[in-house]
């Protein structure tokens, strides 16, 4: 096939994903011609394997997909993850103690198994709405699952003084990413989409694949600088642009996706 060793693997949410966070079907189209061409598709995102499920069951994926921004791939065929890096056991300790000094901050503890709310903000509801998960709601030490990662939601306006206050602290033992305008989160040490991908590359079959990454925010960039190629939607942030081989003219909400294949197809003189 034309496209064979060819894999886009993009973000979901700003980047395939508009507003109202159903899959474009010109979108969907054009992943579709792109794979029946030879190509390769899956997805790198912030998300859980639940808060994924239902795009990768819509686009029928059939290679691994990194979630948990990158502290997880997983086998979306087998159901199975083929990666997994857990936060140290410090990180319910960090966890209290941030909750305890900053109790604005809704907080979101999420596991292979399950997602848990232990601090339920309107920022924090708003998230689980937006997800579509059920979560489990409790305190910190009843979370007994395999902590991935802490996401911590606020208004933007509290972000910044937020980020500023946990490099205070200092921590040690894990890395901090802002993944979005109202979300901050934990994750483990030197764990990101980035990182995840070097590992992806190590799968089986995978050694010699040539990847366009497509990302939109500040959490998308060490996938992108990973990645034999980097694109980026016309609605990315300035700090992605900065870094971006390509910067489509089309947003999420326009078919930035189908916008890429169009060019990849006439570049590589397919139609």
């Amino acid at each position: 096939m034309h496209l064979t060793k060819l894999c886009i693997i993009t973000d979901l949410d700003g980047t395939l994903l508009p507003a109202n966070k159903i899959l474009l079907p010109e979108d969907l189209q054009a992943i579709q011609k792109f794979e029946q061409f030879g190509g390769m598709f899956s997805i790198a995102t912030g998300r859980t394997i639940q808060a994924s499920l239902q795009y990768m069951q819509k686009l029928k994926l059939k290679f691994p997909a990194i979630l948990f921004n990158g502290a997880m791939i997983y086998n979306p065929v087998s159901g199975k993850p083929l990666f997994l890096r857990s936060l140290p056991e410090e990180a319910k300790v960090m966890t209290a103690e941030i909750l305890h000094e900053q109790p604005h901050a809704g907080v979101e503890i999420l596991c292979a198994e399950n997602t848990w709310v232990v601090n339920n903000t309107f920022y924090e509801q708003e998230h689980v709405r937006v997800c579509q998960v059920t979560p489990k709601y409790g305190t910190i030490p009843e979370v007994t699952d395999t902590w991935l990662k802490v996401l911590f939601a606020m208004s933007p306006e509290e972000i910044p003084p937020f980020i500023q206050y946990i490099q205070q602290k200092s921590f040690q033992q894990v890395d901090f990413m802002r993944s979005e305008k109202k979300f901050y989160e934990m994750l483990p040490k030197n764990i990101s989409k980035g990182s995840a991908l070097a590992e992806y590359r190590k799968l089986s079959g995978m050694e010699d694949v040539q990847f366009i990454a497509v990302g939109d925010f500040d959490n998308d960039i060490e996938l992108l600088q990973e990645a034999d190629f980097a694109v980026c939607p016309a609605n990315a942030a300035d700090s992605v642009k900065a870094i971006a081989d390509y910067v489509l003219s089309r947003t999420c909400e326009q078919g930035a996706m189908a916008e890429l294949i169009s060019e990849i197809f006439k570049q590589k003189g397919l139609s």
